[in-house]
């Protein structure tokens, strides 16, 4: 008879019977006071150090040292370094996608729709700006199968954000065609802005600009 493996640790402070955490995330954030500041303690040394590194080159290691989290509490709340940039990564997701409902929530008529999605993408390149450290975030996730599927799970509801602020403008619109346009268009804001980044802010706002005029404005020749 085959022998079960043994099931993971529990977390310090954390709700008992607590699933495995999903790759790339952390294990489930503790509860408890003490457990709590140490699991921000790590994250908040892990983008400083990101910040200072770079995602390839900052180590666990670097994280015990900064923070005093001995290894054994730091292994406890993430797996890996995958984990805590994973965790980030959805933290950063989770403004972004406010963001993307703020300014959704101004379209209810069609002529709303190219104001609203010019506003998202001034709003990600202000964050970008804001948060360098989403560069680093960003390009690790890249890097890591688990964490593209973070980001690719992000992509999926900021493109259903877009369907629904669409929905109650053009009901009639095919459903197809819908989750199609909603899909690329958000798929290339992201793009465009992550582009954008990697530019002297100067020439960034001459390259978002002209982007912004590519956006979709009429509904009616989308389909």
């Amino acid at each position: 008879m085959a022998r079960r493996k043994a099931a993971p640790a529990a977390v310090a402070g954390a709700a008992p019977g607590a699933e495995a955490p999903l790759p790339g995330l952390a294990r489930l954030a503790p509860t408890q006071r003490r457990s709590r500041e140490r699991f921000e303690r790590i994250l908040a040394c892990a983008t400083e150090i990101m910040a200072e590194k770079g995602s390839d080159a900052f180590r666990m290691s670097d994280i015990v040292e900064r923070s005093g989290v001995a290894f054994g509490s730091l292994y406890q709340y993430f797996p890996d370094k995958a984990a805590i940039i994973g965790t980030l990564a959805e933290r950063h997701n989770a403004v972004g996608r406010d963001c993307v409902r703020r300014d959704l929530a101004a379209v209810s008529s069609a002529r709303d729709l190219h104001p609203a999605l010019c506003r998202i993408v001034d709003s990600y390149y202000e964050m970008f700006m804001r948060e360098p450290v989403m560069r680093d975030i960003w390009q690790a996730t890249q890097a890591d199968r688990a964490l593209q599927k973070l980001d690719a799970d992000d992509m999926a509801v900021l493109s259903g954000l877009l369907s629904d602020a669409v929905r109650r403008v053009a009901p009639t619109m095919p459903a197809a065609s819908l989750t199609t346009i909603s899909g690329l268009t958000m798929t290339l804001i992201a793009a465009a802005v992550r582009h954008a980044i990697t530019l002297p802010p100067r020439k960034a706002r001459q390259v978002l600009t002209q982007f912004k005029t590519m956006l979709p404005g009429d509904l009616a020749g989308l389909v």
